[in-house]
């Protein structure tokens, strides 16, 4: 590693990696991303190496309570963990390094994206994905996928795949922005999006973040247990469609008015 590089990062060990691939998540809409990041780094065993050192992007504007206590001033962690594969496989699809920022980046996200990168250069990445969630107006239990990638190639393959390429749209934030810099270094960068209704932009969609797990390690050729997540998904397909019917319910309640409640002028209209 550079020296540069080592001023800027707490480098627990260097691993000895194989054609890694980047995968990076911040909070973001419905916590899809960070979500489904967590999960597969826990269903991993992935380890921590090294943390980037973050007080350039970020200023403290609160304090953290524990069981009522204020806390001391603490920065947002921004980890990286790896993961190494075993087996004959490993050379052909190589290992992971997972990237997880608790809190999107205050000031400097261009800057910050582009130390995310060089850190990850290091250690021989060409490949990034990152996972965040597409807005839809209609609920399902079974949550699609969209696609984004920097390259045609990278977009035909997810298109075989059965991933959706809905065209033109947005991705906010670092889940964002990470691949367009990926894009300026000539990296190859994939953003899976799980469909989200509208309405639950402010709730955490397991269901999504299930969705775009499933697509990433079909594409790597990475086995996980998805039983726990499955659950949990499924958990919060039944707590939606409640919500859903008791809004419906609530909605003819407010604004349906019986026949025999009505006036004469009401009845004319």
């Amino acid at each position: 590693m550079t020296e540069p590089l080592e001023d800027e990062f707490r480098v627990i060990h260097e691993p000895k990696f194989v054609r890694p691939t980047l995968i990076a998540a911040w909070p973001g809409i419905s916590n899809v991303a960070l979500e489904a990041t967590g999960y597969l780094k826990d269903k991993l065993g992935a380890q921590e190496f090294a943390e980037i050192e973050s007080s350039s992007f970020f200023e403290l504007g609160g304090v953290y309570v524990e069981k009522n206590l204020v806390q001391p001033p603490r920065l947002p962690q921004n980890k990286f963990y790896y993961w190494l594969r075993e087996g004959r496989e490993r050379r052909t699809l190589g290992d992971l390094i997972i990237f997880m920022g608790e809190v999107q980046p205050t000031s400097k996200s261009r800057e910050f994206a582009n130390k995310i990168l060089d850190f990850s250069q290091e250690f021989g990445v060409k490949s990034v994905y990152t996972f965040a969630a597409a807005l839809v107006s209609q609920f399902s239990d079974e949550s699609r996928v969209w696609a984004a990638a920097t390259d045609d190639d990278q977009l035909a393959r997810l298109e075989e795949e059965g991933l959706g390429l809905k065209g033109d749209f947005y991705i906010a934030g670092m889940n964002g922005l990470l691949l367009s810099v990926a894009r300026e270094r000539g990296m190859r960068a994939t953003c899976l999006l799980g469909e989200t209704p509208r309405y639950m932009s402010e709730m955490r969609n397991p269901i999504a973040s299930r969705a775009v797990l499933e697509a990433l390690t079909k594409l790597l050729k990475i086995e996980i247990d998805m039983k726990e997540m499955d659950e949990i998904a499924e958990q919060a397909a039944q707590q939606i469609e409640e919500v859903v019917r008791e809004s419906r319910r609530q909605f003819i309640k407010d604004f349906t008015v019986p026949l025999w409640e009505r006036t004469d002028e009401e009845e004319k209209e």
